[in-house]
């Protein structure tokens, strides 16, 4: 293993470690895999990306040991498999990744099936709604549009299309309305970066997703949505890969967002107080801004007509059409006010 160009040694936690630490690792590797070692240094099993996306949804506690949602029974190979015989190893039990093992149990590698195979273009586009007045940011957006604003050096759209791109994505539709011009002007057709580039002029303000409307017919295959001011490392293949697996209409990507009340808090049963809380935590789903859709979505919206995702959602869901969550765990900022603007040029982003 000693050619592989990732160091997965920084995948290795021990079993005692927080699912919150996992999380950190996680999202410090991109690996997609935590491998959990005992007091004698001995492999014991895994922690994966959709592990901890689970855990999320079912409301386990981040500070738990990664015991709680350990899989003790992973896929693994020892060190006389040859490359090609752990990539169709992989394929046969649908895992990405292969922890490599000695007779006496002992980590000596990690095969990942991203350098095993070929990375494939991914024919299923991104759309960006970057058609956003931003007057939240207040001056920052009277002459750029907030897509545009530079974020370590480089428009927030770009960071988005490299992001895509990276991850095999070349065919993007970027839904413009304000200072429209300045996006088109920059990006072009997208060839200058490597990629293809659409647009879809909203003539008035058409809400978040109001745009999509304009695409009916347009797309035909299962595509990615995302605001045009959001920042994340999330996987966006790995996203489109669980929404078409699960045959849904729409999938939102969804993080946690924790409130602490400042006081104690008292449940009462009539005049008998029946629970005493101090200061408790109360954790929220939030959407990120960012979705899957199935081109069948885009069926309720009326062509250019306003709409924003409540109302797409509401509609969905009164046409027994199945929306489902992808927890969030990695990276993300939503860059709506001053504050954000200026967490995100300084590298500190949510997560």
């Amino acid at each position: 293993m000693h050619d592989r160009t990732y160091n997965w040694q920084n995948a290795i936690l021990p079993l005692s470690s927080s699912i919150r630490e996992a999380i950190s690792c996680l999202d410090e590797t991109s690996l997609k895999i935590v491998l959990a070692i005992d007091e004698k240094q001995k492999f014991v099993g895994t922690v994966t990306d959709g592990d901890i996306r689970r855990g999320i949804l079912s409301g386990i506690d981040l500070n738990e040991s990664i015991s709680k949602i350990l899989k003790k029974d992973s896929v693994t190979c020892n060190v006389t498999m040859a490359k090609n015989e752990a990539l169709n190893l992989m394929r046969e039990h649908s895992v990405d990744q292969i922890p490599v093992i000695d007779i006496e149990d002992y980590l000596v590698g990690l095969y990942l099936r991203d350098f095993l195979e070929v990375k494939n273009e991914i024919s299923n586009p991104i759309v960006v709604m970057a058609g956003g007045m931003g007057t939240r940011l207040n001056s920052l957006t009277e002459i750029c549009p907030k897509p545009m604003l530079k974020v370590m050096g480089k428009p927030i759209l770009e960071h988005i299309v490299e992001k895509g791109l990276s991850e095999g994505f070349k065919k993007y539709i970027f839904s413009i309305h304000h200072l429209g011009n300045v996006i088109e002007d920059y990006f072009k057709d997208g060839s200058e970066f490597g990629v293809e580039i659409e647009y879809v002029y909203e003539e008035s303000p058409l809400g978040t997703v109001g745009a999509l409307s304009l695409l009916k017919g347009r797309l035909t295959m299962p595509f990615v949505l995302t605001n045009g001011d959001v920042l994340t490392n999330l996987n966006y293949a790995a996203l489109l890969d669980f929404h078409m697996n699960t045959h849904s209409s729409m999938t939102m990507v969804v993080g946690t967002h924790e409130i602490q009340n400042p006081f104690g808090v008292v449940q009462l049963d009539n005049e008998t107080v029946v629970d005493y809380l101090e200061k408790p935590v109360i954790t929220s789903f939030i959407n990120s801004g960012i979705y899957a859709l199935d081109p069948s979505a885009l069926e309720p919206l009326k062509a250019g007509q306003q709409c924003d995702m409540p109302e797409l959602f509401r509609l969905l869901r009164s046409s027994n059409k199945s929306v489902f969550a992808y927890p969030l765990h990695e990276k993300w900022i939503d860059i709506g006010r001053p504050s954000d603007f200026e967490r995100a040029n300084l590298g500190i982003v949510d997560g």
